[in-house]
């Protein structure tokens, strides 16, 4: 298949309601409004292919580049695509659900992160924290340092309330997600998390949300399910 076809197909199978929540959320035209679940046919179809990823994360259309985060090569991209995309991710669905979990299956998943978390722009800062939440998630627990994921606690902790309203959502995800699946630093997941309370999420148009990475570890722990590793990152 290529670029015109997908994105005939993209087309087909958007929706006015799924398109409205999109830009509900921040997506903005061009967007068709496709559910992410009514892409997979599409996607058997096609498979892994980085040349027609480039071509339809190029268009700008919010769908397309959802799309071409599914077909990418990780390993194919270098960091500089990776920032290349990171320049256009305009809003987080593209920065932290389509680079962020692109990256976190590339072998450059950390190096990248860490720049971009050390970057001091909200959106870059955000897929920094998202890529380490969706590698917790999914890889073992000795391929990553104790000290290093420490650390990182101790930013979240004394930096969260202070940060970018997308960086503070992705960091308390990452506690959240080092206090359920990464096993050696779960105590301390739970200790940072307390001190750190709720986290008030500022968003344009819509209610404050408030977050608490404490109760949300707990209901984990209660149901058994401390050391949680996704099969798979993407869809």
């Amino acid at each position: 298949m290529n670029l015109e076809m997908v994105m005939q197909e993209l087309e087909a199978l958007g929706k006015e309601r799924t398109k409205k929540i999109y830009a509900s959320n921040g997506a903005h035209e061009p967007l068709f409004g496709v559910a992410t679940g009514a892409m997979k046919p599409i996607v058997k179809k096609i498979k892994i292919n980085q040349p027609l990823a480039e071509e339809l994360y190029a268009t700008g259309n919010y769908d397309a580049m959802y799309f071409a985060g599914i077909i990418a090569d990780p390993k194919a991209m270098s960091e500089s695509d990776y920032d290349r995309w990171m320049d256009e991710a305009y809003f987080y669905m593209l920065s932290d659900y389509v680079v962020a979990v692109t990256l976190s299956e590339s072998d450059i998943a950390q190096e990248v992160a860490d720049k971009w978390i050390a970057s001091d722009e909200e959106l870059r800062m955000s897929a920094g924290w998202s890529c380490y939440c969706w590698l917790l998630g999914n890889r073992r627990d000795v391929e990553f340092s104790d000290r290093k994921i420490s650390n990182m606690l101790d930013i979240v902790k004394n930096t969260i309330h202070d940060a970018p309203e997308r960086t503070k959502s992705a960091m308390n995800n990452f506690l959240y997600t080092v206090g359920v699946s990464y096993l050696p630093l779960h105590e301390k997941a739970i200790e940072t998390a307390t001190a750190v309370g709720t986290v008030e999420i500022k968003r344009d148009k819509k209610k404050t949300s408030i977050l608490n990475a404490y109760e949300n570890i707990q209901k984990e722990v209660d149901k058994g399910k401390i050391g949680f590793k996704r099969k798979h990152v993407r869809c």
